[in-house]
């Protein structure tokens, strides 16, 4: 495209002075889902936006928020599935709002209520919060949503998830009903997009990738691997890759457990998971960002939550309980245009759960042997039950059929 309109983020109907600000950041070219969303959201309808996560969906909804928000009387709320994710919503929106005099409140579990309080009586301009932190303050009545104008619910799959849909249900009864609502997320299922229906007003579909699409720029591979076997094989794949690699399992203590292990080989790893205190999480994950920690293990509060430039591998120690959270998990490598590359270990009994992530992404899987040197714990190579007649193309020699 040589259109100067679609080569920046001119002709979005962005307002000059906001122009002027991408422009000191060096924000020069939107991502795909930010010049398609920015236009519908600055004329006040509600969006409904796919695309694959690490795209830029935060100044998707940022930007317009901020401009519409200074045009007139009103208040932003964005909801964030976890901690991590509000407090980096929140540096990006100041990024953008700060030199404008932008106010923001951020509402979390894990931190002290009285600076939150504080924060609120300021009267800011947008609010970014957890659900359950959310209904804390509106319990105690530390908290009105009575201005809220605009309303956005970040990874809209998981914040409408069964475990909180009764919370999101608790707060959209606190909001005004005449509001613009935005849904932002890599995967939205039609049972989630039904729920999301009866809260907006003709929402525009805005998809720049399929729900579930992996970004192009990752390579996959999976090994069959039997359970007691997975953390000598680990540790000779961290042997072959040797950049930053995040680690995901699917319990903390499972978090736990292979990051002592790794400790004890001599890794520089850390843990983030929901038994961790908000100031360890951060530790972690500042200490990932910077190379002191080179391996991060973490569950999937952290698959939405890490923003974290070059990593360069992501291991699913454990597959993902649902096959929407191997696109998020996956999604923390080959960011930005980078590429990244994804292994997966699967038990020869999920065999289902591999075809489930294949279905949603729209592409096979392939399967590699194990590094030279490695053998099962039972002497044998692990199998899926059935035999795969599936030979994918591009297999080098180290990979073979199911």
């Amino acid at each position: 495209m040589t259109n100067e309109h679609n080569d920046n983020f001119n002709g979005l109907g962005i307002a000059p002075g906001l122009l002027e600000i991408l422009e000191k950041l060096r924000y020069t070219i939107p991502t795909p889902i930010q010049r398609q969303a920015i236009p519908l959201a600055i004329e006040g309808k509600d969006v409904v936006g796919i695309a694959e996560t690490g795209t830029g969906k935060t100044l998707a909804f940022g930007i317009p928020m901020i401009q519409l928000l200074a045009r007139k009387k009103g208040q932003g709320l964005a909801l964030l599935p976890t901690r991590e994710l509000a407090l980096q919503v929140e540096q990006e929106l100041h990024k953008v709002g700060r030199p404008l005099g932008l106010k923001t409140a951020v509402l979390i579990g894990g931190m002290s209520m009285r600076p939150q309080i504080a924060a609120i009586a300021r009267i800011p301009h947008v609010i970014i919060a957890t659900p359950g932190r959310l209904i804390d303050h509106l319990q105690q009545k530390t908290l009105r949503l009575d201005k809220v104008s605009i309303l956005v619910l970040d990874e809209a799959d998981r914040m409408l998830d069964m475990g909180f849909q009764p919370q999101i249900r608790k707060i959209l009864q606190a909001v005004p009903k005449d509001r613009q609502t935005m849904l932002f997320s890599a995967t939205i299922p039609p049972e989630i997009m039904k729920i999301a229906g009866e809260h907006m007003k003709l929402p525009v579909h805005v998809e720049v990738a399929p729900s579930g699409t992996a970004p192009e720029t990752v390579t996959h591979e999976i090994f069959i691997v039997e359970k007691a076997s997975k953390p000598r094989l680990l540790m000779a794949l961290l042997k072959e890759h040797r950049g930053s690699t995040l680690v995901f399992t699917r319990t903390k203590f499972g978090a736990k457990r292979v990051t002592k292990a790794l400790r004890a080989l001599g890794e520089s790893a850390a843990e983030i998971h929901s038994n961790r205190s908000l100031a360890q999480r951060r530790e972690a994950l500042e200490g990932f960002r910077s190379g002191r920690f080179r391996v991060l293990v973490a569950t999937d509060i952290a698959s939405r939550g890490i923003d974290v430039k070059g990593i360069e591998t992501v291991i699913n120690y454990d597959l993902p309980s649902q096959a929407e959270d191997y696109v998020h998990r996956i999604g923390r490598t080959g960011r930005a245009g980078m590429t990244g590359h994804a292994i997966s270990f699967a038990e020869p009994s999920q065999r289902n759960e591999v075809r489930a992530i294949e279905r949603l992404m729209r592409k096979a899987v392939p399967v590699s042997l194990p590094p030279a040197g490695f053998s099962q714990e039972a002497g044998e190579r692990a199998e899926f039950n059935a035999p795969r007649p599936v030979r994918y193309p591009g297999m080098n020699r180290r990979r073979r059929r199911w």
